[in-house]
This record gives C-alpha cells, structure tokens and sequence, in this order.
C-alpha cells in the first residue's frame, strides 16, 4: 500500500523521459517537484533605454524638487516619501497600476563612467568604458548568482533595423561583451528552437509552433497533474501560445517587406522600432515566465552609435538624436517627443508586470519575487555629466527590497550620505544573495565620502 501518493508524481517529474520538449518543460517540472515552502527563485530585469533620463521625467508631480543650476539633485539630506497618495510625472504615468510596488530613485551619481552620448557598458558596470570594456556589468553580475539555461538574456533594438545581433550594454568581465539580440525572429529561434537537438531541432524548424513541438509531452506531463497544478501549466503554455502569435505578426511583416521591396524597408527602418521593442518585451516574459532565465536585460537604443532610433511607429519622424539637441516635430517640442518615448516604455513595462502577476507562484505571483530596473545607459541628459542618474524600481524581490511605494532622493552630489550607482548595484547584489564589498570603480572625487556598500535604505 502507498503511504505517499506524492511519491511516484515526484518521481516521475525527477525522471520523466520527455522528448522533444524536454529542455522546455524542464523548469516547470523543477518547480512542481519543489518541497512546499521552497523559496521561489529570484529574477531580475533591467530596462534600459538610450538618450538619457531626465530627472525632471520621473519625478512626482505633486513632489516638488530642488533644482541645482546645472539641472540635478540639490538636497542636502535624504528625502524618504511615500507614492500613495502622489501623481506620477506624465512620462512615467502608465506605471500607476504599480504605484504601490514602485519606487522612484533620485539622486545617485555615476561620474565614474565619463557621460556623454551613452556610458555604454559602464552604465550598469559602473566604470568608464570610453576605452572598452573594463569589467562585468550588474546583470551578468547576477545571472552568475542565480543559474538558469540562459543565465542572461539580452534583447533589444538598435538604430538600424538589419542588425542581428550587436555589443552595447551588458559583460561577463573585461574585454568579454554580452551580445544584445537585435531581430526578435532570431532571438526567437536562439531561446527556444536551439533547446532541441538532433532530429527533435529539425522538427522544431519545421513546424516553428512551440505548442505543437511540445504536444507529446505536454500530455504525458497534464496526465498527471492535479487541478492546481494543471492551472499553473496554463500559464506556462499560455506563454508559448503568445509567442506564437507574436511570430505570425513578425512573418507578416517579413513577407510585406519582401511583396514591397526597398520602397518599404525605408518605412520599415523608420516605424517599426515600437513593433520591434514590443516583441521583444514578449519574448522576454515567455523566457520569464518559461523559467529558460532569471536575468534579462532589454536595451532600446543604448550604446553609441546606436542610440538615434527613430520611432516612426509613435507617429515621430526624427530620431532620438536631433530630439536630443532640442529638435521637435509636428507642433510638438523636444521635451514632449520624450515624454511620448518614454510613455511607450511604460506601457511595456505595465506589460510586462501584467503578465508576471497573472502567473502563481508560491504564496504569490511572480511579480512578487521579480524586481525589475528602469534606466538610461546616458544617466540624466543626451549628453550626461552623470551628476545625478534616475531609476524606478518596480517589485521587491519577495520582501528583500524597500521598494513598495517610496520616493526617495540622495544628498547631492559630494554631500554626505551621497550614494552612487555603485551602491545602487550592491543593494541588488546583496538582495539577490551575492554580497559583495564594491562594484565597478569608485569615483575618487568622493574620497572623502563612505560610498562602499549597498544602500540600507533600500535593503530590508
């Protein structure tokens, strides 16, 4: 007689003999054979977007904030306050939803890194990379600490719609670019068709539908699933039925472009960034969602040259670099052209959250133990001085993070108690359960300041 019924549904989860879909299906099955109580895993993703991040977009409307001369923070002490009840900038408004498990970080410097048109990979390595790459970035950083298929995921888009696959952002080390993936068909077969080998990889090109490639198993798996569980592999497979339809939209406009020739690809360059990005913010979640990564990184325009993306598809027909110098368009001015960028973000960022809180998880969802980082590769400004680089961080990675709710804005520059980007990446280090004493190099005009660790405002 068996006393534990549990056992042999464990036992065939520990040692399924799946086929085709057996990388795939792996994560879900790691998480159904998980002790109850287990911890859930803790993910990060970092949205960076290229041309800088005005201080003045993120800040509350309602939060008035004190100008230095030149633009940035000009606080002497820690302003600590509570979202509720606050009315997010314009720019910021679509992640409202959110409002209470959002923070808006103002006031740390990244001076280290040198400014300009874009820090590159110093953004998130916190370092001058004016002379290449020196050293990790943060999300490599992480991804060494929390393992997965992929322990990184780059995507995102550049100037140019024909490349595949360029460096900009992200590093394992010095000299050792990541590559962000630029054409979300290709990233599309690299996360998910290159999980199969063999004959299964071949029929996987052939059929190109994941649910499909999946069918087998999937049911052997459902066999024994419970109704709580086969709940949760809805989610897991709804994930893979939007990347099916997201890859018809994408075949769609390949077959367009080739009905209409170079007449179109022009267009094509110029309108359907937004199309682009979006798809790669899907892909992103259903790599989330699919357990196939616990880091992702999407890059919209961030390194030079790359960061003059035109958003033809926003109704905008200049790129990001002329706004940047102030040019405006169609009755609008330069400031507002940005806000209507950096509204689109939002939007993909709610989307994102969205779809991570429908998917249970533990106790939860898996929001809840999700922390995702909003940035520019160019600190505050087209061309940034790093003075002062703002940050919204939405989700407090299962309680590790002060983050729900909260405005908080750093002594300005040389002040004390100033913190730096450094410190910022420390907080995340340490939340994520890699402690670590520095991060990137330390800007020595603050010698006289104690800027090593994280930052215990932000650490629960």
């Amino acid at each position: 007689m068996n006393l534990n019924p549990r056992l042999p549904r464990r036992t065939f989860f520990r040692g399924a003999t799946l086929g085709a879909g057996s990388v795939l299906l792996a994560p879900f099955l790691r998480r159904l054979e998980a002790a109850p109580g287990a911890p859930a895993p803790k993910r990060f993703v970092f949205v960076v977007e290229g041309n800088g991040f005005s201080p003045t977009q993120a800040q509350p409307k309602t939060i008035p904030r004190a100008k230095h001369p030149y633009g940035h923070t000009n606080v002497d002490t820690l302003e600590d306050l509570p979202l509720a009840g606050q009315e997010l900038s314009e720019a910021t408004a679509p992640l409202a939803p959110f409002q209470n498990r959002l923070t808006v970080v103002q006031g740390l410097s990244g001076r280290i890194c040198g400014g300009g048109h874009s820090n590159n990979f110093g953004a998130l390595g916190a370092y001058s990379a004016k002379a290449g790459v020196a050293g990790e970035t943060v999300d490599l950083a992480l991804a060494r600490a929390l393992p997965a298929i992929f322990p990184q995921v780059g995507l995102g888009i550049s100037d140019r719609p024909e490349h595949s696959v360029i460096y900009n952002l992200s590093a394992l080390g010095p000299d050792q670019p990541a590559p962000t993936r630029c054409r979300p068909d290709l990233a599309y077969d690299e996360l998910f068709g290159s999980a199969a080998e063999g004959a299964a990889r071949e029929k996987f090109a052939q059929r190109g539908n994941l649910l499909d490639f999946m069918a087998d198993d999937v049911r052997r798996v459902s066999a024994r699933l419970t109704g709580e569980e086969r709940e949760k592999l809805g989610h897991y497979l709804a994930a893979y039925e939007g990347l099916r339809e997201r890859q018809g939209q994408l075949n769609g406009i390949q077959a367009n472009l080739r009905a209409n020739g170079p007449a179109v690809t022009k267009q094509f360059g110029s309108e359907v960034e937004s199309d682009r990005l979006a798809a790669m913010f899907d892909l992103g979640a259903a790599a989330l969602v699919c357990g196939l990564t616990n880091v992702l990184t999407l890059a919209s325009g961030c390194g030079d040259p790359y960061f003059s993306v035109k958003w033809g598809g926003l109704g905008i027909p200049l790129g990001k670099h002329g706004i940047g110098h102030g040019q405006g368009a169609d009755g609008k001015t330069a400031e507002e052209l940005t806000v209507l960028i950096r509204r689109f973000h939002m939007e993909q960022i709610a989307k994102l959250a969205r779809k991570l809180q429908s998917v249970p998880e533990g106790q939860g969802t898996m929001l809840d133990h999700t922390c995702i980082i909003y940035l520019s590769d160019s600190a505050e400004a087209h061309h940034s001085r790093c003075f002062d680089w703002p940050m919204l961080v939405l989700g407090d990675l299962g309680g590790r993070l002060k983050t729900r709710g909260r405005f908080l804005c750093f002594p300005k520059y040389a002040a004390k108690g100033h913190r730096t980007t450094a410190n910022f990446f420390l907080t995340l280090l340490e939340a994520a359960g890699a402690p670590r004493k520095s991060f990137g190099v330390a800007d020595p005009a603050l010698k006289d300041l104690d800027t090593r660790g994280p930052i215990p405002e932000l650490l629960a």
